[in-house]
């Protein structure tokens, strides 16, 4: 009868054992550990991996089942489409350690060159696809981006949030993709220097025209991404406001600001939160349905940003917007 119940209820030991061979079954394959560095800071989709890889999807679909039952993995919808990255870490994961360790290694490995090619035309098609929607709609940009909300929606609450970092007037102020100005003028009333940044040349001509119509003359435009604007610039506040949902490549996006950002600056990213709302592709040209706050806090966490404060704002329409602010550092890297 004992044995009866020790089957029916297994020890916890016994448990945590077939869970770690589990977990090593996993690990022991080239293949899957090639995944698993892939997904070291960002997702991709099924159909992205297989072009990176070169294999086909039934095999890829295989070992992406065995890295999710070992909790290895995790998913995420966007829309049609079904994103994978890797699970992240958590304090009550029995089997921390072995993970922790095997991240940190495999991550050391380089990527090879051929894989880094296809990464780069898998960002550049889904910023050739973003790009497209805006050349082809900068005169209803506004008429669109009111789909989901209006910057007066939520003006107040992100001017606040801004009054309470009390910045010095003579700091440099940057914003990518300004839509059509809105903020860009409050932002040249307010400090000393600002720097706009956007990939189409027809929205930064709109930019252009609302900081002409505001006389201000303290604002530089640069045609082109944070890739193009670190080069020569840096700032003391970067700000995305709904527009880190166009960009191919989040993680990738944050690593710059890092770089852009002086010692002691400050990263705001306004956006939506997650939802299931699919048709915002094909009618705002969004890349991305919304972000977790983890997944901001981990691509803030690997680009040496620490995470600072938050404000949510919920929509009539039901989206919702956050507002998290992220800080580098006022000590300099020895």
């Amino acid at each position: 009868m004992a044995a009866a119940a020790l089957k029916a209820n297994p020890a916890p030991a016994m448990v945590q054992t077939d869970q770690l061979a589990v977990l090593c079954k996993a690990l022991a394959d080239n293949l899957r550990l090639k995944i698993l560095r892939l997904l070291k800071s960002e997702s991709f989709g099924v159909l992205e991996l297989c072009h990176i890889l070169d294999i086909k999807q039934s095999l890829l679909s295989h070992h992406l089942k065995i890295l999710s039952t070992a909790d290895l993995l995790t998913t995420r919808r966007e829309g049609n489409s079904i994103f994978y990255r890797r699970l992240l870490l958590v304090i009550s994961d029995p089997f921390l350690s072995i993970k922790r360790s095997l991240f940190d290694n495999i991550d050391c490995l380089p990527l090879p060159d051929d894989q880094l090619k296809r990464i780069r035309f898998v960002h550049l098609e889904r910023s050739r696809l973003s790009l497209s929607f805006f050349n082809r709609n900068a005169d209803k940009f506004r008429e669109k981006q009111g789909l989901i909300t209006e910057y007066t929606h939520y003006a107040k609450n992100l001017l606040d949030l801004l009054d309470a970092l009390a910045l010095d007037t003579g700091k440099t102020a940057m914003e990518v993709g300004p839509g059509e100005g809105e903020l860009l003028a409050q932002l040249a009333t307010q400090f000393e220097r600002v720097i706009a940044v956007d990939n189409s040349k027809e929205m930064l001509e709109r930019a252009k025209n609302c900081i002409a119509s505001a006389q201000r003359t303290n604002v530089q435009f640069i045609l082109g991404d944070t890739t193009v604007a670190k080069k020569k610039n840096r700032s003391d506040l970067l700000i995305f406001n709904m527009v880190l949902h166009h960009i191919s490549s989040p993680a990738k996006t944050f690593k710059e600001a890092s770089e852009i950002l002086n010692p002691g600056g400050t990263l705001l990213i306004v956006d939506l939160c997650p939802h299931d709302q699919d048709w915002v592709r094909e009618s705002c040209g969004d890349i991305w349905l919304g972000f977790d706050e983890n997944d901001l806090c981990l691509w803030a966490e690997k680009a040496n940003l620490s995470v600072d404060q938050s404000s949510y704002l919920g929509l009539r329409n039901g989206f919702q917007i956050q507002m998290r602010l992220f800080s580098k550092s006022a000590q300099l890297a020895p």
